[in-house]
């Protein structure tokens, strides 16, 4: 792991680990009913704001209720996905006991079925992150984001899969785990049972979100019915661009690091965090911000502590913060508009072609010049 080490000595790295640890440790001891009550609060003010955006859609004929309605189901969309399912699908809530927190429960309305998403996010992000041709979070197998990935003129349509991926983000997080470019390669085969299984799971959740939002609440309405579908079009579509701009925020802005396998074999706990902090990036505003971003704002913070209740993050930010300056490590953080302009701009980088290196003169190179100039 010669990369990270290179930052701290093994010591500090695995003293570094045990303040993690520490900060972990009094916060798990901490949790009780006043995070359930945050929870309850949070999933009754979800189930308000769609009964309402729903409601308010009936009135589509006179246009402030309808522009209510989309908001108010906008806000439902993004609360059910951020700040509740993806945070009680980590088993952040697991701990209570109470089957509606339940992470092996819950069902999200999204279109990635919650079981195939708990495996490539849970596992497979939080294990590997940000370790190459590991995280596949890294460009989703659709985009060129780091400078080790090999470049291909397919890439040169990066800002378009982009733009095109955050407008349909709930369709791409669902096909997300079929794994399209291994498929390519041959290095997995469409017949495996093991992606049928994930392939019906995927059919009958979006059968289920299509049937829902698309056919059965527009046919409540009646003759309103075109303008429901548009509403929940554009509600599906304000959660799509919004969930897209956070995470991409939290992973991919400039200096966020990527490792290779080689440099996380043996890894340590202090290791592991201190690739966590490597890896991610923050997104600076206020208590609202962050529980609409499921306070994946606070996304180093999420990626050291994956499985504490995300409404926790904004009072140890600072401590995390504090300890990494204590032993010189970056935390990278901003606002939005600066972090998402930063992914931009990598976004657009990393589709053209690297730059063919310039080779420095060797010593003998330069004597011989010297010579010939005096000459």
């Amino acid at each position: 792991m010669t990369g990270l080490q290179d930052r701290l000595t093994p010591e500090q790295i695995e003293e570094f680990g045990r303040e993690m640890d520490a900060i972990r440790q009094r916060i798990v001891a901490d949790l009780g009913q006043d995070d359930v009550d945050y929870i309850r609060n949070v999933i009754r003010t979800q189930r308000g704001l769609e009964v309402a955006g729903r409601a308010l859609l009936f009135g589509g004929f006179f246009p402030p209720a309808w522009l209510a309605g989309v908001g108010a189901l906008s806000l439902a969309k993004i609360l059910d996905n951020m700040e509740i399912g993806h945070n009680v699908m980590h088993g952040q809530y697991d701990w209570t006991r109470i089957p509606e927190l339940s992470s092996q429960k819950f069902e999200w309305d999204t279109m990635a079925p919650a079981e195939n998403w708990r495996h490539s996010h849970n596992y497979i992000h939080h294990t590997f992150t940000n370790v190459l041709d590991k995280d596949r979070d890294i460009g989703y197998g659709i985009l060129r984001i780091d400078p080790a990935q090999k470049w291909h003129p397919y890439y040169l349509g990066n800002p378009v899969y982009a733009t095109v991926l955050a407008f349909i983000f709930q369709w791409g997080v669902m096909l997300h785990d079929l794994e399209f470019d291994r498929i390519v390669r041959g290095e997995r085969k469409w017949s495996d049972p093991e992606l049928k299984e994930m392939r019906s799971r995927m059919v009958q959740k979006a059968v289920k979100q299509v049937g829902k939002d698309y056919v059965l609440f527009p046919l409540l309405t009646g003759p309103l019915a075109p303008l429901t579908f548009l509403g929940n079009a554009t509600a599906n579509l304000t959660r799509n661009l919004w969930a897209f701009a956070i995470i991409f925020c939290g992973h991919f802005p400039s200096d966020v690091e990527s490792f290779t396998e080689e440099e996380t074999e043996n890894e340590t706990r202090g290791q592991w965090y201190l690739r966590q902090i490597l890896g991610s990036a923050n997104i600076t505003g206020g208590p609202l911000f962050h529980i609409l971003s499921g306070n994946l704002s606070h996304q180093i913070e999420h990626h050291l502590f994956p499985d504490i209740p995300a409404r926790r993050y904004p009072e140890i930010a600072a401590e995390v913060r504090a300890v990494c300056e204590k032993y010189g490590l970056p935390y990278n953080t901003g606002p939005l508009h600066k972090q998402l302009w930063s992914v931009a701009k990598k976004i657009v980088k990393f589709a053209l072609p690297p730059r063919p290196r310039r080779e420095e003169p060797s010593p003998d190179t330069l004597a011989s010049d010297r010579i010939s100039a005096a000459a």
